[in-house]
């Protein structure tokens, strides 16, 4: 199952969610509750923060929950070599990587949210300070001091619990973007507290979520006028084996990066979404949050949920959010070299969206969808069966009909319901799609205008 990345402050474990829903691989470590895990071979969630009650930038106690990074929900989609490529089964155990610590007496699951708080050093929204690095030969010295800066710890303290994490300055207005499952894990009305890369600490207000993408915003109250926002790369140009750094604030150990490889990209990760979200294909019926997620074996764990994922140049890549794990429910659980991240480009219009108007548009088919196999000229494909269409809905008005399935989008291939959950979602309303559709013993392509869920 994947889990969240986000740290449980008060019992160093992970607490899976309401939002997150353990898939069968990786989970998030949680302190002694559940975690959360995605449907899909899961990943644990990219937010590994403190292991004891500890916020970002809190004592170096390791987490005893099993929600984070390390979390079992992962999914187990086939890497591809570059953004455009195909798509895999989504891995089943994912768990947030949020640190979250709950009140004895509080019965809420969070899914394990680990806030990656860590002075970093700040980076900025815009790409002149990025490093003109090789990927053939990185200077990750440089990387770390370019992107830290504008990397954060928070801190959640709610009536049911406590919670940590990481974050990244978006702007110089001080809107921070984060994991949804770090800022609303522990209830709603949680007071927030960020601490920046100079160990200045600052309230902070919500501007928005979003639990079918698992990303928020919040914004720092009376921010410094020195802040300095991360440039903004493009997951398109990603490409699998490329170096990357992840940043953040891990068990509560704040300033903390690791390196690695992208180790897969359009990988399907799938966490239970809280209460608000909408099924990009139905529109209308709140299902578990998917992401065409960025795969990497730069150590992730609880409390790196909601920090940055960066290229060697600096630049923003993703969001970690969560991290598989072997699927114990209960004890620590930690980087196992399977973290996930959501891609920046998404981040952006999710962001962009939050921050101007607090609401997030997702764009949506209109089908309901299974795992099918479909056979063509002798040959069988896997893909998305289509169960039920949706009346007046895109799929209805292209001619999408009961019993086709669903090979690909575009130039992206859909080999399960899930990574076609997740293509859509990555798409946004009004985009215009071709859809690779096995109906009886042929193919057909089918353009299909993507509109807004209900």
């Amino acid at each position: 199952m994947t889990s969240h990345p986000e740290q449980n402050p008060q019992n160093n474990g992970y607490w899976n969610g309401p939002d997150y829903t353990p898939p069968s691989m990786p989970v998030p470590p949680q302190p002694a509750q559940e975690q959360y895990g995605w449907p899909q071979p899961q990943a644990t969630a990219p937010d590994p923060g403190p292991s004891t009650n500890a916020y970002p930038g809190t004592g170096p106690t390791g987490p005893t929950g099993p929600t984070g990074p390390g979390a079992t929900s992962a999914y187990a989609s086939a890497p591809v070599p570059t953004k455009k490529k195909r798509q895999r089964g989504p891995l089943r155990m994912i768990v947030p990587t949020a640190l979250i610590a709950a009140l004895a007496s509080s019965g809420i699951t969070v899914a394990a949210l680990q806030a990656t708080s860590s002075p970093a050093a700040g980076g900025t929204t815009q790409v002149n300070t990025v490093v003109q690095g090789s990927p053939a030969n990185p200077d990750w010295t440089q990387t770390a001091k370019v992107a830290a800066p504008s990397v954060v710890s928070i801190a959640v303290q709610g009536r049911t619990g406590s919670a940590e994490g990481s974050g990244v300055i978006y702007d110089r207005s001080g809107n921070i973007v984060t994991n949804n499952h770090v800022v609303n894990g522990v209830g709603a009305g949680a007071q927030l507290q960020v601490t920046l890369s100079n160990y200045q600490v600052y309230a902070a207000t919500l501007v928005g979520s979003d639990p079918s993408t698992d990303l928020a915003v919040i914004k720092l109250q009376n921010p410094p006028g020195d802040l300095q926002p991360i440039a903004l790369g493009d997951a398109n140009n990603l490409t699998v084996g490329q170096p990357v750094m992840a940043l953040g604030n891990p068990l509560g150990l704040s300033e903390t990066v690791t390196t690695g490889i992208v180790s897969a990209l359009d990988r399907p990760v799938i966490t239970q979404q809280q209460s608000g979200g909408n099924s990009p294909l139905s529109g209308g019926t709140p299902q578990q949050a998917v992401t065409n997620a960025i795969q990497t074996n730069a150590a992730i764990n609880p409390g790196n949920s909601g920090g940055a994922l960066v290229d060697v140049s600096g630049k923003l890549i993703g969001i970690t959010s969560s991290i598989a794990s072997l699927g114990s429910s209960q004890g620590t659980s930690g980087n196992i070299g399977i973290g996930f991240a959501i891609p920046v480009n998404q981040v952006r219009s999710v962001a962009d969206q939050l921050i101007s108007g607090g609401t997030v548009q997702q764009a949506y088919l209109g089908v309901s969808s299974t795992d099918a196999t479909a056979k063509v000229d002798a040959s069988s494909f896997s893909g998305a069966g289509v169960r039920q269409v949706v009346s007046g809905s895109p799929a209805d008005q292209a001619g999408i009909r009961v019993g086709d399935v669903i090979l690909g989008i575009d130039e992206d291939t859909v080999p399960n319901s899930e990574a076609l959950i997740a293509q859509v979602r990555e798409r946004n309303v009004g985009d215009r799609v071709t859809l690779k559709v096995a109906r009886g013993t042929s193919t057909v392509e089918v353009p299909v205008t993507l509109a807004a869920g209900q």
